[in-house]
């Protein structure tokens, strides 16, 4: 992306580093020239062999910048004995999504080398998984207990390690990831032998002690967050709790909305606005922590197709998912932790791009406002809604109930029982001796 496209870039470009000139062609294939800022930030003190902790919004090129800076390490270091290969990348992720994100980009980036990378998570093809493994490759993606089932078995070997990435390390502490990760990295070499690298979107105590535990020196990189999200538009809406679906269904029919996110703090809510917008001819689909693996990257590649137009999602299922070009997000439910509100409004306005963040403000989660805006340091606009903004609103679907095949099972042998017994009920009246008598 060139400085006149977007003027949320960074005056660095790529070409003023020295990068290998492999990766230099693979950069220019994706059609980037100029750094976003936490890349411009980050990659002079990295190419020093600094370890870093890099802080910036999701949606800000932190993925790009740790990929190119292994390759980097990588290339300029290359294995002395090209025929014993050894995994010496490792970069752990949150969740399954943003682990098949990476891996997508890194094979983008390695496309002009003789580099080779996997990525391993659970819900997936075990065997597929193993046979990747096998081929050796030069980095691992994947996702914190596939990692540890994987080495237990003797298919992931940590000691030959020399560049490690914790990526989204806030959501993967938040998520209770801490003591897998702890085991992980007391299987590889010591932190003053790899470079280590730790990129969050926000970096609290608890990221900053396990930061310095897992490095060696490390240095602070942050851009801030009011520069971040410059490019996102937020407003919020003060409204009723039973206007909620009403005010969505209108908003979502925006001629300017291109592709929405949005977020319900709990399953039910998010089934609930599903099948809302469903009945009133909005393409939805509902993506939860229970679908499956397979399931959801479909719909994760459906919506990032256009095949549908909203997703609505809770920030358990949504975690990692990086789409391009959404523009709009709504939080139908304001989040509790303010942290949260930082991730989902992340999801638009990606790379400088345009986004806009739409917050209802209920009787049920209006409370949790106050310290969202603390957080962000500013106030979100307000607007009221007026009578035209609430759309009359088809009612929803009702849940189909289908017995499950035990209970179907079940339901016919009672039934079978119960016309067992009639008939010899019948039978013994017929047959016993009148005993009154």
């Amino acid at each position: 992306m060139t400085k006149a496209d977007n003027q949320h870039l960074s005056n660095n470009k790529f070409a003023d580093y020295a990068l290998p000139e492999p990766l230099q062609q693979a950069i220019r294939d994706l059609g980037f020239e100029y750094c976003t800022p936490i890349q411009a930030k980050s990659l002079p003190a990295i190419l020093n062999k600094h370890n870093i902790i890099g802080k910036a919004n999701t949606g800000t090129g932190k993925t790009a910048t740790f990929l190119i800076a292994a390759i980097n390490h990588l290339l300029t270091h290359p294995v002395v004995d090209g025929k014993n290969k050894k995994l010496r990348t490792l970069i752990l992720a949150p969740t399954r999504e943003l682990a098949i994100q990476i891996n997508k980009e890194t094979q983008a980036l390695i496309k002009h080398t003789d580099l080779s990378s996997a990525v391993i998570y659970g819900g997936a093809n075990y065997e597929q998984q193993q046979k990747s493994l096998r081929q050796q490759p030069d980095i691992l993606i994947g996702t914190v207990g596939r990692i540890i089932d994987f080495y237990k078995q003797g298919l992931v070997g940590l000691k030959t390690i020399e560049v490690l990435v914790l990526d989204e390390a806030d959501r993967m502490l938040d998520m209770g990831f801490i003591k897998d990760v702890r085991y992980i990295l007391h299987k590889l070499p010591s932190p003053e032998k790899r470079l280590n690298l730790l990129f969050s979107a926000t970096i609290n105590f608890k990221v900053k002690e396990f930061a310095y535990e897992l490095m060696n020196n490390p240095e602070i990189i942050s851009v801030e967050q009011e520069n971040a999200k410059a490019n996102i538009e937020q407003v919020a809406y003060y409204v009723a709790n039973n206007e909620k679906i009403s005010l969505l269904i209108n908003l979502l029919r925006n001629p300017d909305l291109s592709r929405a996110i949005v977020f319900a703090n709990m399953k039910s809510t998010a089934e609930k606005i599903t099948a809302f917008l469903q009945a009133n001819e909005i393409s939805a689909q509902l993506i939860s922590g229970d679908v499956p693996q397979n399931k959801r990257q479909k719909l994760v590649k459906d919506f990032s197709e256009g095949m549908f137009t909203t997703l609505v999602a809770t920030d358990v299922a949504a975690r990692g998912l990086h789409i391009d070009a959404v523009s709009h997000v709504f939080n139908y439910d304001l989040p509790q932790d303010p942290e949260d509100y930082v991730h989902r409004i992340g999801r638009t306005g990606r790379i400088g791009g345009a986004g806009h963040a739409i917050n209802f403000v209920c009787e049920s989660y209006a409370f949790y406002l106050p310290d969202i805006e603390e957080f962000i340091k500013e106030k979100i606009p307000m607007e009221s809604v007026s009578t035209d903004m609430l759309v009359d609103v088809k009612p929803r679907a009702p849940r189909k109930r289908t017995a499950k095949p035990h209970q179907q099972r079940s339901n016919k042998s009672h039934h079978k029982k119960r016309n067992t017994n009639k008939g010899t009920t019948a039978n013994t009246t017929k047959t016993a001796p009148n005993k009154t008598k």
